[in-house]
């Protein structure tokens, strides 16, 4: 029996005698004639939950359909499933070994937290950071600003809605924000045997363990997000057991001693096309950049020329420039920022996006400095400087911008709701600005979004 014990009704909450939920003979929940959850004088609730009036006869529902009838393990999912046109396609099992491999995740501070394997049965070690949003796994995993980091998710459940097809649109990865996973682990409370979505063609297990990615569940992530706030992000690894039994233990790893910028960078200059071209053309430093900041500008018309992290803009044609997000330290970057010294001189329009925010801030004079625990998620709260507009942005980073050093030609331009830091800069009289969160935002909020109309506005313009 399932109990609701609560009515909101216009006379506020009231709590009575339990409306009753019964399992018929096919399964479903039904309602029975029994209802003691009341408005005052109105007799029997009909507004509650699968209540029903009085002297109605129950109605006779289907039987569910029965679990055979769902596709096995075994079979390939439909071209619809794969492309997303026709009929709906059903929930697809996973295929996967039923027998998990013990494995755990130990900190640099001795802490140890036992769980069961998934994706690759490899152990892998980095920078342990944890993400507060409720969905985007697959854009986080292939984002390269988590290079070099195993992300444990504070959302209990994931792996329900499985793993999209890999499509290309205009050249780019239509549902992935690279075209690889870039974290070194995954760590999450449950991970979800069975997934279903109409755009699912794998489990997220299944695409971990190709691209040679372990993920650990069962652990208390709460505790180890309490864990990492008091005593700040940590170096951890997530040793998994042999077919024998014994603990493959690999040595700690310190992204921060690393360039990740050069390492998620392009190589080599490339040019993408708009379907329907604006004649703008938008220089875009690659520092690790998402799919969906080419997909953004792509979609409002703008010409994209994604040049490698260290190479000079200035030596070719554009009327706007935009500097990406990206992994680690700042400080690994020196080139570019003296290469945004140089394209400062051209008074063509700039705009960075939160690596690019520290990489500008950086070039105007000012310092950056590594936070406690950083920011990464979808829920944290940005304010426009002197107004009382907010929104709700994606961010993922650990370093942040000292807005004291910024020269007497800049000013932040948004702050952090959270904990008051910098989540902005701009130039008080020249077309240069940034932000620290992502108005690309990919997989939302996407309230920041109308920052891409603002600058490539801001490029005609001028």
């Amino acid at each position: 029996m399932e109990y609701n014990l609560y009515n909101f009704g216009a006379q506020g909450l009231s709590i009575s005698a339990p409306c009753v939920a019964v399992k018929n003979n096919s399964g479903t929940d039904s309602v029975g004639a029994e209802c003691g959850i009341t408005q005052a004088g109105s007799g029997c609730n009909t507004s509650c939950a699968g209540a029903k009036p009085h002297g109605q006869k129950d109605k006779v529902l289907p039987p569910k359909k029965p679990v055979s009838a769902l596709p096995s393990s075994d079979q390939e999912p439909t071209l619809s499933a794969r492309t997303g046109s026709g009929a709906s396609p059903p929930a697809y099992k996973e295929r996967e070994n039923p027998i998990m491999t013990a494995a755990r995740l130990v900190l640099e501070d001795g802490a140890v937290f036992p769980g069961e394997s998934f994706g690759a049965a490899v152990s892998s070690a980095g920078e342990v950071v944890f993400n507060t949003a409720m969905t985007g796994y697959t854009e986080s995993l292939t984002d390269p600003s988590y290079a070099g980091q195993i992300l444990a998710m504070t959302w209990p459940l994931v792996g329900n809605y499985g793993v999209p097809p890999h499509l290309l649109e205009n050249g780019i990865q239509k549902f992935f924000e690279s075209n690889q996973i870039w974290v070194k682990g995954l760590v999450v409370s449950e991970y979800s045997q069975q997934y279903s979505h109409w755009n699912a063609v794998e489990s997220l297990s299944q695409w971990m363990e190709r691209e040679g990615i372990p993920g650990i569940f069962g652990i208390d992530t709460r505790a180890l997000t309490k864990r990492l706030r008091e005593r700040g992000t940590m170096l951890g690894k997530i040793i998994v057991d042999d077919p024998a039994g014994k603990p493959q233990d690999v040595e700690f790893y310190d992204p921060g001693k690393v360039n990740l910028i050069a390492q998620c960078s392009c190589t080599e200059i490339t040019e993408f096309k708009p379907e329907q071209p604006s004649g703008v053309r938008i220089a875009l430093i690659d520092c690790g950049a998402k799919n969906n900041i080419l997909r953004s500008l792509l979609r409002r018309g703008a010409t994209v020329i994604r040049v490698p992290w260290n190479f000079d803009v200035t030596t070719i044609d554009y009327d706007g420039l935009m500097i990406s997000n990206g992994p680690g330290d700042p400080q690994m970057a020196e080139e570019t920022v003296e290469n945004i010294k140089k394209a400062f001189e051209l008074n063509k329009p700039i705009f960075g996006i939160c690596m690019g925010n520290q990489l500008l801030a950086r070039a105007a004079g000012a310092t950056t400095y590594r936070m406690r625990y950083g920011h990464r998620g979808h829920n944290q709260p940005v304010i426009l400087q002197g107004t009382h507009q907010t929104w709700i942005t994606s961010q993922n980073h650990g370093y942040a911008v000292d807005p004291l050093r910024l020269s007497d030609d800049w000013e932040p331009s948004y702050i952090n709701l959270n904990d008051g830091t910098c989540e902005g800069i701009a130039h008080k009289s020249k077309p240069f600005s940034s932000v620290q969160f992502h108005p690309e935002a990919s997989g939302g909020p996407r309230d920041a979004g109308v920052l891409f109309d603002r600058f490539l506005q801001l490029v005609i313009n001028n």
